[in-house]
């Protein structure tokens, strides 16, 4: 079956997607018969495009990437987000805005306007499962289409997939892990002797930190995604401020050197625990010692321990490739694997 995708947002991530797509095309094609072409295109700052016949995707990399206008791309005239999901002809909406971690917006009207129009909408951003999950999800189901977000959490890692499907009726009692991959980064080469302002910098160099580091460093990047965790695995709305997380910032080389001198690291923990009815949930340094999973996970690996009622310990973690510190490739592998997983079961 051939699906037309629209791509709302064009980042690093995005792009990501589209060569992957490129490069699985024939197995999509020959193993699960699937076949597809991108028929909308909406760029923060780089234009919008629509054709329902199919873009040039190669044309549309080669322009945004050199910094050039898509709308050269487009059979009619688009000139915002909301205008690509209406005349795209799509069958599946990609959301990739950036994320809004007070509001989930505007991916949040995003995925209503392509569930409403018919379309599967499929996400790696966290804001609209943390502040529209029950909301988009009973608006899918009304409309017999997906709403999946495999990469809002670990990047390509499968961890909501895993839970939906691979434990049925297993009730969550407790997550932790490490969910920031910049954060842990920097305090990997404060262990190594760099300053902090050093290591921040190093990780914008590599593209993993924006250049207003706030939402890593903060906490707040790993707030949103404990909320998500919960909002989702544990069924109970959880916002980020209610997390109110505690960053880095305070961690000096002074307290990492003392804390290595005692068999100890500093990492930027998550974690949720249901206790009765409650649920309590926190982002905070803590030190951690070599009995911890959370001890060799450096650089830009994550991971997380959830425990269950009938499995007391289940762990997924994702670890950096060699020479690699982490990349818009996992996290386009998510997405890959949610639109596979629709098209094998669109009902």
């Amino acid at each position: 079956m051939n699906y037309n995708l629209a791509f709302i947002g064009f980042g690093n991530v995005a792009r990501a997607l589209a060569r992957l797509l490129e490069r699985k095309s024939g197995l999509l094609e020959s193993q699960y018969g699937i076949t597809y072409s991108i028929t909308g295109i909406a760029t923060g700052s780089h234009g919008f495009a629509v054709n329902p016949d199919g873009l040039d995707v190669n044309k549309a990399l080669e322009l945004v990437e050199s910094k050039q206008s898509i709308n050269s791309l487009s059979n009619s005239p688009v000139s915002n987000s909301m205008e690509v999901i209406e005349q795209s002809n799509a069958d599946v909406m990609f959301e990739n805005s950036p994320v809004n971690t007070q509001t989930g917006q505007p991916a949040i009207d995003h995925i209503k306007a392509a569930l409403g129009s018919g379309q599967h909408a499929i996400t790696a951003n966290k804001g609209p499962v943390v502040h529209g999950y029950r909301e988009l999800t009973a608006l899918a189901e009304s409309m017999g289409k997906k709403f999946r977000f495999e990469s809002a959490v670990l990047g390509g890692a499968p961890v909501f997939s895993v839970m939906r499907e691979a434990f049925p009726l297993a009730e969550l009692t407790s997550i932790k892990g490490i969910f920031n991959a910049t954060t842990n980064i920097i305090l990997s080469r404060m262990e190594e002797g760099e300053s902090y302002e050093e290591a921040v910098k190093f990780c914008q160099s590599i593209g993993v930190a924006e250049r207003d580091p706030t939402n890593d460093v903060d906490g707040w990047d790993a707030a949103i995604k404990v909320a998500a965790l919960v909002t989702v695995l544990m069924n109970t709305p959880m916002s980020p401020q209610q997390v109110n997380p505690t960053g880095i910032r305070g961690i000096t080389s002074e307290m990492i050197a003392k804390a290595k001198t005692n068999g100890q690291r500093y990492k930027l923990v998550c974690s949720a625990e249901r206790v009765g009815e409650n649920i309590t949930a926190s982002v905070a340094p803590e030190l951690v010692d070599s009995t911890s999973p959370l001890y060799g996970m450096m650089n830009s690996n994550t991971g997380a321990t959830f425990r269950t009622d009938v499995i007391l310990d289940y762990s997924i973690t994702q670890s950096e490739r060699p020479g690699m510190q982490g990349g818009p490739i996992e996290t386009a592998y998510g997405l890959f694997a949610d639109f596979v997983s629709m098209a094998k079961n669109p009902k």
